[in-house]
């Protein structure tokens, strides 16, 4: 998959956030592998609460790159009220206060028919080893 990012775009992986520190790891994980598939391409991670960096911050530090669109994907696989309102609201604060920069805010990453069929496919896949195990 060849993504359609110019290199005054910037990515941020935008998650929930948790008090457990081993939380953030699958996202810095993603983003990691990001960075090394297209190494050209900007890539950060941010979260609502309870972790660091925030989303605001690091808006702030890719404007200090020099970047001009920011596309922000929610890495919730549900949509509740945080994706649906806390996160719109939050882009429109940034929209104010960075009238120079672009926002794309993409929808939920669990809403994506990609990331449904992948996760049937790990779910069937290890249903198939639960019986293989048993037998």
């Amino acid at each position: 998959m060849n993504p359609s990012i110019d290199s005054g775009t910037g990515v941020v992986l935008f998650a929930h956030g948790s008090r457990d520190p081993l939380w953030r790891l699958p996202i810095d994980a993603v983003a990691q592998h990001m960075a090394s598939q297209w190494p050209n391409m900007s890539v950060a991670v941010a979260f609502l609460e309870l972790t660091q960096p925030d989303l605001p911050s690091t808006i702030e530090q890719m404007m200090k790159q020099g970047l001009s669109h920011v596309r922000i994907v929610p890495m919730f696989l549900g949509v509740g009220r945080h994706a649906r309102e806390d996160l719109p609201e939050i882009v429109l604060g940034l929209t104010e206060a960075y009238p120079q920069m672009q926002f794309e805010l993409v929808p939920a990453i669990g809403e994506h028919p990609a990331m449904t069929s992948l996760m049937a496919h790990i779910a069937a896949g290890q249903m198939s080893c639960q019986k293989t195990n048993k037998a």
